[in-house]
């Protein structure tokens, strides 16, 4: 098999002394390939060292080809244009001049042999949804969802022989989903890709999982993968179970042993008293039983640390992967207790709805089934799960913050926003966390983030180095800190940078949890498991209508 990616010995650390990769071998095929692996085992450092992005302290990596990658995190200016971010600024510029009758060469030389540069870049623009963005449009009125998929335009537009994408479904709404599933599937170059998203991963063609410093190859796409991964682990089991009987085993003789020596030594010493023999033979006799006594406990012994070692080994190959432990603020909010009212800005499609914003009855020239109501205001009231849908850019992450900015919540409020800069980079884990419970103390802090993986000197570990995921947990253990702990949880977009168990860890925690919470996420299985009882749905035009 060729290898279009190969990775040889790489091994990388952050200047801060942090470990990352250390003599990394990996080689990736044709084909898309998904990259997984639990938060902060080094996989966007690997996708950003393929893309010459970082450099290996040793180590090297060859790749076949132009390479094209789409970072987790896209380099925001909100002056630069959609024009910049496709990288096509110049081009255009020299096309115009030219257009305009200026025909200095360096115009020709900037342009090349691509003249439909620009008709290019608006079909590829409306191929992946976004025919309406002007090249024009400034970054700064882009969603987040758009902002991606306009960078992933640009990676397209160079038509690139590798394409790297860093969970690239991160913000996006169901639609650009789609199109970006469409785009995978169609593309035929190489990919690797990094991404928690089930759906995605079940178009590779292969699954590497990169796991305690090792990348491993799987055949298929992410369900041949848990099969793969649920087989080898029944092996493993049987194997510990097998492994832990041998050691029993072993035990039992040696304890059987001990005693049957010990009855020759007693029945020996007897013996040589009754026969009465010289004394030199007598202690030659002794000698011996006691030689041959310790060969048979050294031989046992033997026996039983050889088993021990095997189930040791046995043991290393079942996974114990840790998984971080949310425990939610216990603060539970009566049923009917009014806990946010917020009045909302009027639409051109603004419809009348009762005070409360709850459904009214239908009139009888409605239509068979209920249309969406279009809210005036916003009210919750008691523990409601809410969940906030809505495309890209139609104000679902603006009514999140209106909530916060204009204190229409009677109750202390917790906010995750989506691009996770509540955190101070400058500052370590322990100091953020700190800063938002002054009156804990360090060991309490300490606990706290233990909970959420980060033990030791990891807590002193500066916020600016950690990974997506790890960034993620960093925030959300500073989030359930803060004082008081927060009655309303509002969560943008929160399974966008976790793994797959940590997307169930805090499933399961917010399942649990006894407060309001209003989500705004794309993440179905995710919004099905944590029992959400109402569905609002935001739109630039309709505004914010439930039904």
């Amino acid at each position: 098999m060729s290898f279009s990616i190969v990775v040889d010995h790489v091994s990388f650390g952050w200047p801060d002394g942090t470990k990352v990769l250390d003599g990394l071998d990996a080689a990736f095929p044709a084909g898309r390939t998904g990259l997984i692996g639990v938060n902060g085992s080094g996989k966007s450092t690997l996708l950003k060292i393929i893309a010459r992005e970082l450099v290996p302290r040793s180590g090297s990596v060859s790749v076949s080809g132009l390479v094209g990658y789409l970072p987790q995190n896209v380099p925001l200016a909100a002056a630069r244009t959609v024009s910049d971010l496709l990288e096509i600024s110049g081009k255009r510029a020299a096309l115009h001049a030219i257009e305009s009758g200026d025909v200095a060469e360096e115009h020709f030389t900037a342009i090349g042999d691509d003249w439909d540069v620009e008709e290019r870049a608006r079909a590829e623009l409306d191929r992946l949804g976004l025919a309406g963005i002007g090249l024009d449009r400034t970054v700064g009125t882009l969603s987040g969802g758009e902002t991606i998929m306009v960078a992933l335009a640009a990676q397209l537009l160079r038509r690139p022989d590798v394409l790297l994408l860093d969970e690239p479904t991160n913000n996006l709404d169901l639609d650009a989903r789609e199109r970006l599933y469409a785009a995978v599937s169609a593309w035929t170059g190489v990919l690797v890709v990094v991404s928690h998203d089930r759906t995605l991963l079940e178009l590779v063609d292969q699954v590497a999982e990169l796991r305690e410093g090792v990348v491993r190859m799987y055949g298929g796409n992410l369900a041949d993968y848990e099969e793969q991964v649920a087989a080898e682990q029944e092996a493993a089991l049987r194997t510990v179970r097998t492994a832990e009987g041998e050691v029993r085993r072993q035990q039992r003789e040696l304890v059987e042993a001990r005693i049957r020596i010990d009855r020759n030594i007693r029945a020996g010493k007897k013996a040589a008293a009754n026969n009465k023999a010289p004394k030199i033979v007598a202690n030659g006799l002794k000698r011996k039983a006691q030689v041959t006594a310790g060969k048979q406990r050294a031989l046992h012994g033997e026996k039983l640390e050889e088993a021990r070692e095997r189930l040791s080994e046995a043991e290393q190959a079942v996974r114990g992967d840790a998984e971080i432990r949310i425990q939610l603020p216990g603060t539970e909010v009566p049923a009917g207790r009014t806990v946010l009212t917020l009045p909302l800005p009027p639409t051109p499609a603004r419809q009348p709805a009762s005070p409360d914003s709850t459904p009214g009855a239908a009139g009888p020239e409605d239509e068979p089934e209920a249309r969406a109501i279009v809210l005036e205001r916003l009210v919750i009231r008691g523990p409601e799960r809410i969940a906030l849908f809505g495309p890209n850019g139609s104000g679902k992450t603006t009514l999140l913050r209106r909530i916060l900015e204009h204190g229409a919540a009677h109750v202390p409020v917790g906010y995750l926003p989506q691009r996770l800069d509540l955190l101070d980079d400058t500052l370590s884990i322990m100091d953020n966390a700190r800063s938002v419970a002054p009156s804990a103390s360090v060991n309490e802090v300490r606990a706290r983030l233990a909970r959420f993986l980060f033990r030791g000197e990891r807590v002193n570990q500066a916020v600016g180095t950690l990974s997506g995921g790890e960034r993620f947990r960093a925030t959300l253990a500073a989030l359930l800190s803060a004082e008081p702990p927060p009655q309303l949880l509002l969560l943008d977009e929160p399974t966008n940078n976790l793994d797959m168990p940590s997307v169930r860890q805090l499933a399961q925690a917010l399942s649990a949890y006894r407060g309001a919470l209003i989500v705004a996420s794309h993440d179905m299985p995710f919004l099905e498991t944590i029992g959400i009882t109402r569905r609002l749905r935001q739109d630039r035009e309709e505004g914010l209508t439930e039904s």
